[in-house]
């Protein structure tokens, strides 16, 4: 089935109206999205999921519209607290289908198991006989998990390091693992387990961590869109985006923040397809610092046509099997509305959703201020919190807005005042 993405006028739209023009665009029955009525999750579930469960807590579930990756259409879902998120997603989205939309591209889903060994007495010696039992590693790592090799997986090298340290010299071996549509950390952690016992024996050195690394650099995905100049406000714009870009190259405090807006779209797409949010966030923001001090995850360059080109490049260990993907029906939901069949591609999504987020936030920067869009759409949120009714929150919002006082107390007096009115 063929995706169209371009959905104009969703936000007017009711929620139910909403779940049946993305199911049809999805090609899923509209039923199939009742599941997200109330997270998605009940209690009974999710004490099968994590201990000491005493309920669960909801989290708003959008969908990111005018997404095209690779030249196919995604309706994205996105699950985050934070307004304006969803919406700049999909305008950033939109000013980049006019040139293709985005191209994305990736290195693989390989992971890294590390294994600490320790008491050695002749630190380049030991690694050498690491090395020397390479061809043995391998094969009892990929005995640990005959399905994944079966798949076309499993342990792909052996590499090991010399590591000076406050506690004396350490020697690291690092285990390649192809985990396919996994996101990996448990089929990377048995073989780790497995392997150090005999990586200790063979060195002549104590094993003591074996447990993947969150700094997945050997799985990288890398997201590209031009920009059109005029739909992002004229050629000033796109001069001012590229200066702030370079700002946030140059300083840390600034590169947190840009980063932070790039994961506001990352997190959201990881969350709603039930995937290890901490994982990325750690993986992404030690790539932000791999040469030494902490730079900015994305580059926004003027091209020869006076378009904005923009790249991300980022660390994304994403899976559809296993965890919370398989087990939370509101993930697989997600899933389905996505319509990805394999990690790979997943990753291109969420990286090239990261990229559109960055974009819409450099140009709200650039072109008004961060809160006159945030703000707007802030309205609501603060609507509901000073005692608005569902049918009055449109009503309260836009006179919030008017007044330029978003503020949840004159919130309440807006209501009040329009309750009174009413009788």
């Amino acid at each position: 089935m063929t995706v169209n993405s371009r959905i104009p006028g969703l936000k007017d739209k009711s929620v139910a109206e909403r779940r049946a023009l993305v199911a049809d665009g999805a090609g899923l029955d509209v039923a199939a999205l009742g599941v997200l009525d109330a997270g998605g999750i009940g209690t009974v579930q999710a004490d099968q999921m994590i201990e000491n469960v005493i309920g669960t807590i909801g989290v708003p579930l959008g969908v990111a519209t005018n997404v095209t990756v690779n030249g196919r259409d995604y309706i994205v879902p996105m699950a985050t607290e934070e307004a304006s998120v969803v919406a700049a997603a999909s305008n950033a989205a939109r000013i980049a289908r006019v040139h293709g939309g985005f191209r994305a591209s990736g290195t693989g889903p390989v992971m890294i198991a590390q294994i600490q060994l320790l008491d050695v007495a002749d630190a380049h010696g030991t690694r050498n006989r690491v090395l020397e039992a390479r061809e043995e590693i391998l094969e009892l790592a990929n005995a640990q998990d005959p399905v994944l090799v079966r798949l076309g997986g499993g342990a792909r090298e052996l590499t090991a390091r010399v590591l000076a340290t406050r506690d004396g010299t350490q020697v690291i071996a690092h285990l390649y693992v192809d985990v396919r549509d996994a996101m990996g950390a448990n089929a990377v952690n048995t073989m780790a387990e497995a392997v150090a016992p005999v990586l200790a024996e063979r060195s002549g050195a104590r094993s003591l961590l074996r447990i993947l690394s969150n700094k997945a650099d050997t799985r990288l995905v890398r997201a590209r869109a031009v920009f059109d100049a005029e739909l992002l406000g004229g050629p000033g714009v796109v001069d001012d985006i590229v200066s702030a870009s370079a700002f946030a190259e140059a300083d840390p405090y600034r590169a947190a923040t840009h980063n932070k807006g790039i994961m506001n779209g990352i997190s959201a797409v990881v969350l709603a397809t039930g995937n290890d949010t901490r994982a990325v966030e750690a993986g992404c923001h030690s790539h932000a610092a791999r040469d030494g001090g902490y730079t900015a995850l994305s580059r926004f360059e003027k091209d020869r046509d006076g378009n904005l080109t923009g790249t991300l490049e980022v660390p994304m260990p994403v899976g559809l099997v296993g965890g919370a993907t398989r087990a939370h029906p509101a993930a697989q939901t997600a899933i389905r509305i996505l319509g990805v069949t394999s990690a790979a591609e997943l990753a291109e999504v969420i990286v090239s959703v990261g990229l559109a987020q960055n974009l819409a936030a450099c140009r709200a920067l650039a072109a008004e201020g961060i809160q006159h869009g945030h703000m707007r759409l802030h309205a609501r949120t603060v609507a509901v919190s000073g005692g608005a009714a569902p049918e009055e929150v449109p009503e309260v919002a836009e006179r919030l807005v008017k007044d330029g006082r978003i503020q949840v107390e004159y919130a309440r007096e807006v209501v009040a005042a329009l309750r009174e009115k009413a009788r």
